[in-house]
């Protein structure tokens, strides 16, 4: 395994675990706090507002800077918000505030590190296996973390919880930092990205399947901790064993997501996965029980992260190198975009329609994107090329 990558690789489960065990007390304490899913869904929106206001300049950025520079900094920046939310209180104004610095850090952090693995790894088979390495160390993560972070919400409390977030960013941060430089000399702003992306059918194509598929996919997520108290009749901190059930399925999505790239097409797995996902969906939001909805949850995660690895190579390879950053960003912030309309038309719904009509809207919504999928994405593997830039014009005498 390359030093580089192992560090970066590292780095990124020791931060994951700590983020993982906010992910599950953060949407219970604005719950408790408030009382009000509408509060819950306004923490996810804060959470997707900075990479879609931020995220396009912060690609630009990223295309002509040192990328592990940015990593480290941007873990420093997430340690300080997090900290803030440990001195919060029941301010729920400060804890919003927080949550918009920590997710500004993280647009920076996302696209440097998507652009930086093909950087260290380069862009044949060895990216495929770096990112099914690091989606299944997520995995392993996302499926160990949230039990653990109900346990110790149970127990210690948030503080700990938050103690344990801070330390882990600033461990990350320590990584991070002794990876060499990889500096950047792109040149241009925000929109030779846009354009790029606009001009290649594929990429187009991903762009607005995935949109689609992830504004279901937030729209669920912002009402399962609804879901969990008022149709499982479960306590909210039962959100942790969802979570570790679809940690589970991430898991075994990840292990076969390298097989699962050499039986289909890039857009036929990507439909694929995207129908199969709506359809534990429809099982999820049905489950009469815990224990089912935690099995809806593994069946959620397998094809949920062959999606997630596929689409993660197929930007990688596709986008050209000294622009990566900048359509890596263009992406997040389309999936940005995705949450905020997710996670505030869904608990907007419930109130018009009710919570288990909802539920089952969204995930028919998630069926129409894998067949948006099937239309705007071409099947042919060159499809999945990178266009060759226009070169400058000659302005040298006599040429």
């Amino acid at each position: 395994m390359n030093s580089d990558f192992r560090r970066l690789w590292i780095s990124s489960g020791v931060s994951g675990i700590g983020s993982w065990l906010l992910v599950v007390a953060l949407p219970v304490q604005v719950f408790t706090l408030t009382g009000s899913a509408a509060a819950t869904g306004l923490t996810l929106a804060l959470e997707a507002l900075p990479p879609l206001l931020l995220g396009p300049w912060a690609g630009a950025l990223l295309d002509r800077w040192d990328l592990s520079r940015a990593l480290w900094i941007a873990d420093l920046v997430s340690a300080a918000a997090v900290a803030a939310i440990l001195f919060a209180g029941h301010c729920i104004w400060l804890i919003f505030l927080a949550v918009l610095v920590e997710n500004a850090a993280t647009t920076v952090f996302r696209p440097a590190s998507r652009a930086l693995i093909p950087a260290v790894v380069g862009t044949g088979p060895e990216l495929a296996k770096a990112n099914a390495i690091t989606a299944t160390t997520a995995s392993a993560i996302r499926l160990a973390a949230p039990p653990l972070g109900a346990l110790l919400l149970a127990g210690p409390g948030m503080t700990t919880v938050l103690i344990i977030d801070i330390a882990s960013y600033l461990l990350s941060a320590a990584i991070i930092s002794t990876i060499r430089a990889y500096p950047r000399t792109a040149s241009g702003g925000v929109r030779p990205g846009i354009q790029y992306v606009v001009r290649h059918r594929a990429l187009r194509g991903v762009l607005l399947g995935q949109t689609l598929f992830l504004t279901a996919n937030a729209g669920l997520t912002a009402l399962l901790v609804p879901f969990t108290v008022e149709r499982l009749h479960a306590p909210g901190a039962t959100i942790g064993y969802l979570i570790s059930g679809l940690g589970a399925g991430y898991l075994l999505g990840a292990a076969l997501s390298s097989k699962a790239q050499s039986w289909l097409g890039i857009r036929e797995l990507l439909a694929t996965t995207q129908l199969a996902t709506a359809a534990a969906f429809f099982f999820l939001v049905n489950a009469p029980n815990v224990a089912t909805a935690i099995g809806a949850a593994v069946l959620i995660g397998l094809p949920g992260s062959i999606l997630l690895i596929t689409a993660e190579t197929a930007i990688q390879r596709t986008a050209p190198p000294d622009m990566l950053a900048r359509i890596g960003a263009l992406f997040f912030a389309a999936d940005s975009l995705a949450l905020i309309i997710g996670a505030l038309a869904a608990p907007a719904a419930t109130l018009l329609i009710g919570l288990p009509t909802t539920l089952n809207a969204l995930a028919g919504f998630a069926v129409i994107a894998g067949a948006l999928t099937l239309l705007a994405v071409p099947s042919h593997p060159a499809a999945f090329t990178r266009k060759p830039q226009p070169q400058p014009r000659r302005t040298e005498l006599g040429s």
